[in-house]
């Protein structure tokens, strides 16, 4: 096991009605200015926002609205939100939303305390400071309800890409499964796609000995595989999704990770993917990890085939355990299309004739990409292939 440091103060607040709470906690952890930044009609529909917005009033907080976050955030809120917060000395950003949302209010908290372009931070810069950030949490996906990271899609020509920072860790959280309950199925099934590939770029990893964190990366997993289908059988059980939504806070806050190398070119290969198709994360996530399992699974056939007994059920075959690390990534596809997600290409409606252009924008040159195996452009070209 490496060494590491962990840090991880995002203040949980898990239950139902709890969003009821939210101006008590803005208020505890220091707001008096607020941003209230959401997505598109349902919060304000359910009646979610008008619930959030009556508890700041009882707080006597303020608060300033900026709605229309799309899936894959744009670039161009965030500079719309950036704006305002400056204009407006916003010293508290309140996502109100899912993974979209609240990587689009990280990156408004990183821009209002900053004199350049925010982006800088999503190509390399080291974030250093930004205002509080709270979420309100409406869809089990992306764990960046306790993540140090943000997800942003940059419209001058549409490269998604990603920051990462401590002070982008929410300060709270407010978790309530209850309001997830109204989201269709394939929402629900990307979002468990999304929670399962930030478990396996940990998972793979190069780092001996970490049995403990192996252990909490397989009990994460087969909880998403046991509870997903059950929440799409019945969108109102409650049990279900209060798993799912901790398991998908638990894949990312990095608990599962310390210690080891991680990976993470999956998550880089289906970014071009989304940036270019501006399909759902969680769908390329399911078309271009199991590609990618096949692509490097000789590096440590042995892992594959832990991977595949212990997660998805399969014999060992000690004869040739390669044909157990297969099973396992058969099983994993199976159970995607199970849940309704695509496992090829051309179910994500992308193109292999694209494949030049999603190499090209990745950018790597003679670089390398991910930890477990390092890929050189030539390897995510056949990568690509192996998902059409």
């Amino acid at each position: 096991m490496n060494n590491f440091n962990f840090y991880s103060p995002t203040f949980f607040v898990f239950g139902k009605e709890r969003e009821n709470e939210a101006g008590k906690y803005v208020k505890r952890f220091g707001g008096t200015n607020v941003l209230i930044h959401f997505g598109g009609g349902s919060v304000v529909k359910s009646g979610l926002l008008d619930r959030v917005k009556a508890s700041l009033t009882a707080e006597n907080i303020r608060f300033t609205e900026l709605g229309g976050v799309q899936p894959n955030p744009r670039s161009g809120l965030v500079y719309e939100g950036i704006g305002i917060s400056k204009r407006e000395k916003i010293d508290f950003i309140l996502a109100v939303g899912g993974g979209s949302v609240i990587d689009s209010a990280k990156a408004i908290a990183i821009g209002a305390l900053y004199d350049g372009d925010f982006w800088d931070f999503y190509t390399g810069k080291n974030i250093e400071k930004a205002l509080p950030v709270a979420t309100i949490l409406t869809i089990s996906a992306a764990g960046s309800e306790g993540s140090t990271g943000s997800v942003i899609t940059h419209e001058n020509g549409m490269l998604k890409r990603a920051a990462n920072g401590d002070a982008l860790r929410p300060v709270f959280s407010v978790l309530n499964p209850e309001l997830t309950c109204t989201l269709p199925n394939y929402q629900t099934a990307c979002g468990a796609t999304d929670m399962m590939a930030h478990v396996m770029e940990r998972y793979f990893t190069n780092t001996k000995d970490v049995e403990i964190t192996d252990r909490l990366c397989e009990g994460v997993l087969l909880t998403i595989i046991k509870e997903t289908p059950k929440a799409l059988a019945d969108s109102s059980d409650y049990e279900s999704r209060a798993n799912i939504m901790w398991a998908g806070m638990v894949a990312h806050n990095d608990i599962c990770g310390v210690g080891r190398d991680q990976d993470w070119s999956s998550h880089n290969m289906e970014h071009e993917l989304s940036g270019l198709y501006d399909v759902a994360h969680g769908a390329g996530l399911a078309v271009m990890f199991p590609a990618w399992m096949k692509y490097v699974m000789h590096h440590d056939i042995q892992r594959f085939a832990q991977f595949a007994v212990r997660v998805w059920g399969c014999e060992m075959d000690f004869q040739n355990p390669e044909n157990t690390a297969r099973q396992g990534i058969e099983k994993m596809e199976q159970f995607f299309a199970s849940i309704g997600m695509p496992v090829r290409f051309s179910e994500l409606g992308a193109k292999a004739e694209d494949i030049p252009t999603l190499v090209k924008t990745m950018g790597l040159g003679k670089n390398t990409l991910g930890s477990f195996v390092k890929l050189t452009e030539e390897d995510v070209r056949k990568i690509y292939e192996l998902a059409v």
